[in-house]
């Protein structure tokens, strides 16, 4: 199967070990990864700030860069949504129909990391070893624009010497929201607040979530208390084996953010 790797502009930026990450488990389960490398952003930032006509033409750009592939994996429930909920809709308002039967064609073939995981490959025990305790976090484009249920939690339980623990007011919003949190900051950093004490009330050593944007922000309030829970993406828990060193200072995604900043995924994801 010809996998292509769609890593977000997030990921690509801040957090390349997130694409790393994915790209090591997929070929553990003999996939074919590849990257395109004229991928740019998916236009959800223009879309959700009142931009439709720029977000058209990042969705066209988009559905031509990953055309061919047998299925795009993403690492980021909210750009997945962005791609299957909005683009039919922005299709729809576009001249001609070459655009309409581009995103039919590709649309669907966009996948979370872990509904691909779940539902196309039908696996849960991806030969993964990650021997603490971990609170999963469901964002709210996995919650409710994907209807991921408990995929994410189904691979987590299948992850040797893992211990998933439950999340007080899992299903509650972290308070993130892309431009929410710039347009909206004390609402947005109340509702940080209230996540960040039901992540401290877990006892859990992770917080793991599959969408980085909301792992930075709950990611920067813990550690700013100085909490000790660091924070790890769905995928770089289930790349893990039993070689790989605890979680520790700068460890997982917050090491990605720090030591990768502007390194591109590109350059190490697919060598």
């Amino acid at each position: 199967m010809r996998v292509a790797l769609f890593i977000t502009c997030v990921n690509d930026t801040l957090f390349p070990g997130t694409g790393r990450a994915v790209v090591t488990l997929l070929r553990r389960l003999g996939c074919e990864v590849g990257f395109p490398r004229a991928q740019t952003c998916c236009g959800q930032m223009h879309l959700t700030t009142g931009y439709p006509r720029e977000a058209a033409r990042l969705a066209r750009r988009l559905t031509d860069v990953f055309a061919g592939y047998d299925a795009v994996v993403t690492p980021s429930g909210s750009c997945a949504a962005m791609v299957r909920e909005q683009y039919p809709r922005l299709a729809r308002t576009a001249p001609g129909p070459s655009f309409a039967e581009a995103v039919a064609e590709t649309a669907p073939k966009v996948h979370d990391l872990s509904e691909f995981l779940v539902d196309v490959l039908g696996v849960t025990d991806v030969g993964a070893s990650f021997p603490h305790r971990v609170v999963y976090h469901p964002t709210c484009h996995s919650l409710r624009g994907l209807h991921l249920g408990d995929r994410p939690a189904r691979l987590l339980r299948s992850v040797r010497g893992l211990e998933l623990v439950p999340l007080p007011g899992a299903e509650e919003c972290c308070g993130f929201g892309g431009t929410f949190a710039v347009k909206n900051p004390a609402v947005s950093a109340a509702m940080c607040a209230d996540k960040v004490h039901n992540v401290m009330a877990a006892g859990a050593e992770v917080l793991c979530a599959a969408d980085n944007s909301c792992l930075m922000h709950i990611g920067g309030a813990l550690r700013r208390q100085r909490a000790g829970v660091r924070i790890m993406h769905l995928a770089e828990i289930l790349a893990a084996t039993g070689d790989d060193p605890p979680p520790g200072p700068g460890a997982g995604t917050g090491k990605g953010a720090e030591a990768g900043k502007g390194e591109g995924v590109g350059k190490g994801a697919v060598r």
